[in-house]
């Protein structure tokens, strides 16, 4: 047994289930280490698709996955979506190649500083020094990955750590530990706060936006008036018809100051007070009232289901019952498609039990407000704002849910990022639906311009750094040659019977809805 195969007998014994691979030449023991069936290897063409899609594993299965990445460029091709990970509170544990430490004196063409290269996003970083400590190495790597909130580890696997005798070397079991309580002083403390009637708003984030906590949270709303809320971004909120919803805090800093403006206290669960994604000229970062209270309620490592249990006994309210989503009004969704038309295709078109990956930024920033009442289904967002994180989020979030339907709603410029993983849709077979806004520009930055100060419209010269039509990305074309077969759509009709359609498909599918 070599240390690869330490590795990944390793990874498989401490419960990691994928590993999303772009392997390289220094990888090639790891590579053939991966026959084993209990590791499935999913190939990316792409390091941004390895890291994104491991996101959306942990997202939907709350434990992380495996990448494998290609010496230092190859982790530098990854570090955006290990960002949005990071911001998300995924755990991941990628595997980094390395030169055998032999041959790095010689300071060949790939040698880079791989450990100064993942500090920055990870939360642990371990060089491997020899195949006996591997085991132990990859173990408390896979245990820190999985503490809430996750973590991201990150190992780096010399070539001569991979080929050396592992024999002998013993894995270390490390047990789960259970996630902390509240203070029961502070859960006292917000208590006082919801009795004084005074208008308070409770956020709640991470797996506080999950059904059971939601249910705790519906009931101190129903007992005590507050209002229940989310921030813009959030890392995955199950919602829909018959579930507690939620009101999402607009994006946009003026419209988030008026939503804000009345509350006298703001409870925070698994997340911190609303804060300005930018900032900009001569408007405040933070979005609350001058004179609003902060009071945590659940620190983002504690335990939300125990804490809002706490909360619930503290007021009295076990014998509450939340207030429900209605099922929205099935409107046939017709004509020109705009923020309304849409959200009334997507309330036909989402089915039971979906998971949606949101990244339409400029398009779907005001649809998403009306699927409150869709069919039950799980949401997901991108925390960390860098581009190109949803399809291969919604290729991760598919591969941990087969059995359910991802609808992946992003803009084409955002596409662009990390197109690639339609490719490993289409090769595993993914039921995804990949819906493209094509309005042929980075239309958000259009508004920014004029939020910044710059001028109240792009000029000539700065829209040609804005616009991307010129030409025109062939959205079908693109799918088509990477196996996955495409509708273009121009009504808000015609969206609703294609994702009806794509529903009723096996593998991956992809809808490119034309704006103007």
């Amino acid at each position: 047994m070599n240390g690869a195969n330490a590795l990944v007998g390793t990874l498989a014994d401490t419960g990691i289930e994928v590993c999303f691979a772009n392997p390289g030449t220094s990888e090639m023991h790891f590579l053939a280490a991966l026959e084993t069936p209990r590791i499935k290897s999913v190939l990316c063409l792409f390091e941004g698709v390895c890291t994104g899609a491991a996101d959306g594993w942990y997202r939907m299965r709350d434990k992380p996955a495996s990448t494998l990445l290609h010496l230092g460029p190859g982790l530098a091709n990854g570090l955006a979506n290990i960002h949005n990970a990071r911001r998300a509170s995924s755990g991941m544990v990628n595997i980094v190649g390395e030169h055998s430490a032999s041959h790095l004196r010689y300071d060949p063409p790939l040698m880079s500083d791989i450990e100064g290269l993942a500090r920055p996003l990870s939360h642990w970083v371990r060089r491997a020094e020899s195949a006996q400590s591997i085991a132990w190495d990859t173990a408390t790597a896979v245990a820190k990955a999985s503490e809430h909130p996750g973590r991201i580890a990150t190992l780096i696997l010399p070539g001569d750590t991979a080929w050396q005798d592992a024999s002998g070397s013993a894995t270390p079991s490390f047990a789960a530990q259970p996630r902390k309580a509240p203070d029961p002083a502070r859960i006292e403390a917000v208590a006082k706060v919801l009795r004084s009637g005074e208008p308070t708003l409770m956020i709640l984030a991470n797996k506080a936006a999950r059904t059971a906590p939601l249910e705790l949270a519906g009931k101190v709303a129903a007992g005590t008036g507050c209002r229940l809320g989310s921030q813009f971004f959030t890392t995955r909120i199950e919602r829909g018809a018959g579930r507690v919803s939620l009101e999402r805090i607009p994006y946009a800093v003026p419209a988030a100051m008026a939503f804000l403006k009345d509350f006298k206290h703001i409870i925070t669960v698994e997340t911190r007070e609303p804060v300005a994604f930018f900032a900009y000229p001569d408007r405040p970062s933070l979005m609350k009232a001058p004179d609003a209270i902060v009071h945590t309620l659940v620190e983002p490592d504690e335990d939300s289901v125990l804490g809002l249990e706490m909360l619930v006994d503290a007021l009295g309210l076990g014998g509450s019952a939340p207030r429900l989503q209605a099922a929205a009004e099935r409107i046939a969704p017709s004509g020109k498609l705009d923020p309304i038309s849409i959200a009334h295709a997507l309330c036909a078109g989402i089915p039971e039990n979906a998971i949606v990956v949101d990244e339409s930024l400029t398009s779907g920033r005001e649809s998403m407000s009306y699927t409150l009442g869709a069919l039950p289904h799980d949401m997901i967002n991108n925390l960390g704002g860098s581009i190109g994180y949803s399809p291969p989020v919604a290729t991760g979030a598919a591969m941990a849910c087969p059995d359910r339907r991802t609808i992946c709603l992003v803009g084409d410029g955002s596409a662009m990022y990390t197109i690639q993983s339609l490719w490993t849709q289409a090769r595993e077979q993914l039921p995804v639906t990949t819906v493209v806004f094509a309005n042929n520009s980075y239309n958000i930055l259009k508004a920014e311009y004029s939020n910044m100060g710059a001028g109240p419209a792009p000029t000539e010269r700065a829209l040609t750094m804005i616009d991307i039509d010129r030409p025109t990305i062939d959205w079908l074309a693109m799918g088509k040659s990477m196996g996955v077969p495409g509708v273009r759509v121009e009504t808000a009709e015609d969206l609703a019977r294609a994702l009806l359609n794509a529903n009723g498909e096996a593998g991956p599918r992809l809808i490119e809805v034309k704006l103007y």
